[in-house]
């Protein structure tokens, strides 16, 4: 029983001591610091810490190595990846081949095809944009 009382005694105090501020918290060894911030340390000056400047117009945004990331065939469903597979040797007519006549017009699918996805990827970036 005393365990038990113990357990959630602790789990209590855990839950109510504050977190550190986002500022404070160093991660692999460099801290990011925007603008004209100071780049902590010790009140003796004697901690060395690693700071990694940003503009202040970077401050409240993405990271900029987070911002633009494609995602990964990882993602993609098991039918697409198939699908892929059986265009890969293909030849004739809708096939975008330098062999044959009708190579052209796979080619021309395919370029349509592209943009029109990119038009959707475009048009849902652009909606996900916060307005100001």
């Amino acid at each position: 029983m005393t365990r038990m009382l113990l357990a959630g005694a602790a789990a209590i105090a855990a839950f109510t001591l504050p977190a550190a501020p986002a500022a404070a918290q160093v991660q692999n060894g460099t801290l990011v610091i925007y603008g004209n911030d100071k780049c902590p340390t010790n009140a003796d000056g004697e901690e060395i810490v690693v700071c990694v400047r940003r503009s202040e117009r970077e401050r409240f945004r993405i990271p900029k190595e987070l911002r633009d990331a494609e995602p990964t065939r990882d993602g993609e469903s098991w039918a697409t990846r198939v699908e892929d597979n059986l265009n890969a040797g293909s030849f004739g007519t809708g096939s975008c081949s330098t062999a044959g006549v009708g190579g052209q017009t796979g080619c021309f699918v395919q370029r349509a095809n592209a943009a029109r996805a990119e038009r959707r990827a475009r048009a849902k970036a652009e909606s996900s944009i916060p307005l100001p």
